[in-house]
């Protein structure tokens, strides 16, 4: 006999988006059941990026000082060398003195862990790890939970709302039939680590007019990546390791030194890069957030915060609601159209520089050294870039902010932070 559990929201998936949402509503009161397929959440060449509007939702929450607590590397700039010139295109330093003007790098498996212990102490909220979900459960027309597999064990979970924030392959979205645009996309992503030399200058990335390499700091070493075009990578494994290694230095010339740690492709992971959005998130009984309603490329690194950001909108709206155990699908497209215009917005952009990367010969590339009307330019041109670039990558579009109806009703049911 299957294994049953009844809640009010089944959250699927573990990620940013699942997890955050997990937490604001078991702490406004609503009993939540986040399911994991992973046993862990220790899976690497994820995004790493915690930006400084996510930081400022932790203020919020009263989370900031134990998160920033965690070991983690604070940004306040970002530099990219094209064709041999250092550019800072970003200072998050230019952002209002009042919120967090920088950008933290910190595993993803680390925020995760920080957040699930945090809704962990609202007894409300429970986690279940190694759920792999097979199926919806419906009634009435409307889904009402999710049926799962659990160590060879059937579970069924039956929920007033089910959460699909099972990231870009999400089962929840397939499963409930709600239909997606797929944009198409030229590039894929390499990831690898690399040692971090000690004399290298702290840099996101490296173009030189073909290739684009990415060295993401981590602690004692970075997460590498290089950008090639989709489909290419059995040609570059065909050319051979030391090709490859020559290619990365050639591009990255302070990781020159390093390369060779790089012995087997085994430690080099091939991530497809996708971008889509559902054109409806929701149906009756289900919402979708994160990847799962919108993939985003790791281009400007925003999909760990624009998960987040979808999460708070959705416990701003719904957990009212929720501990009413009343949900009507108005309430679940108002969540879509407030976080669909962010979307909208950044995927294009991504599209568009990852097209120009993808181009054959040409690429991201500007001379070295740089002509004199060029130097002109930039003088007056990056001082505005790097306030908008700032404001976009480190706030967002749409920035979300707790509501002062959340904040009161996690004040109702004695929702507050205790350290």
């Amino acid at each position: 006999m299957a294994a049953s559990l009844d809640t009010t929201c089944c959250i699927v998936g573990g990620g940013p988006a699942g997890l955050m949402l997990g937490y604001l509503l078991a702490r406004a009161g609503v009993d939540v059941v986040v399911l994991e397929k992973h046993a862990d959440f220790l899976r690497d060449f994820r995004g790493d990026t915690i930006h400084p509007s996510t930081i400022d939702l932790l203020g919020e929450l009263g989370l900031k000082d134990a998160f920033l607590r965690l070991p983690h590397t604070e940004v306040t700039t970002l530099d990219v060398v094209i064709g041999g010139n250092r550019i800072r295109p970003v200072d998050f330093g230019t952002l209002p003195a009042s919120g967090t003007r920088f950008l933290a790098l910190m595993p993803q498996w680390d925020f995760l862990n920080f957040i699930a212990a945090e809704a962990a102490r609202f007894p409300n909220f429970r986690l279940i790890t190694g759920a792999d979900v097979t199926g919806l459960l419906r009634e009435g027309g409307r889904v009402r939970g999710v049926s799962a597999r659990r160590d060879g064990e059937d579970v069924a979970v039956r929920a007033v709302l089910t959460v699909g924030a099972d990231g870009r392959g999400s089962i929840v979205r397939r499963l409930a039939g709600l239909p997606v645009q797929h944009f198409g996309i030229d590039v894929d992503v390499l990831w690898f680590r690399l040692p971090r030399p000690a004399d290298a200058p702290a840099t996101l990335g490296y173009f030189d007019g073909s290739t684009l390499v990415l060295t993401i700091p981590r602690e004692g070493y970075y997460q590498a990546g290089m950008v090639i075009r989709k489909g290419s990578y059995g040609a570059i494994q065909e050319s051979g390791l030391a090709a490859f290694r020559e290619r990365i230095a050639k591009t990255a010339q302070p990781v020159a030194s390093v390369v060779d740690s790089l012995t087997s492709w085994g430690g080099i992971k091939l991530l497809t890069v996708q971008v889509d959005r559902l054109t409806r998130w929701h149906g009756p009984g289900v919402l979708c957030l994160g990847d799962a309603a919108h993939a985003m490329s790791p281009a400007f690194g925003v999909g760990v915060n624009f998960a987040i950001q979808d999460a708070v909108a959705a416990a701003n709206r719904l957990a009212p609601l929720l501990a009413s155990g009343r949900v009507t699908r108005r309430d679940l497209a108002a969540v879509q159209r407030r976080r669909l215009l962010p979307v909208r917005i950044i995927q294009p952009v991504q599209l568009q520089l990852h097209r120009r990367i993808a181009r054959e010969g040409a690429g991201l590339t500007i001379p070295n050294p740089l002509p004199p009307s060029v130097r002109f330019a930039l003088r007056f041109v990056l001082p505005v870039a790097r306030r908008v670039m700032a404001r976009v990558v480190g706030r967002g579009i749409r920035p979300e902010h707790v509501s002062a109806g959340l904040r009161s009703q996690f004040e109702s049911v004695g929702g507050l932070r205790h350290d």
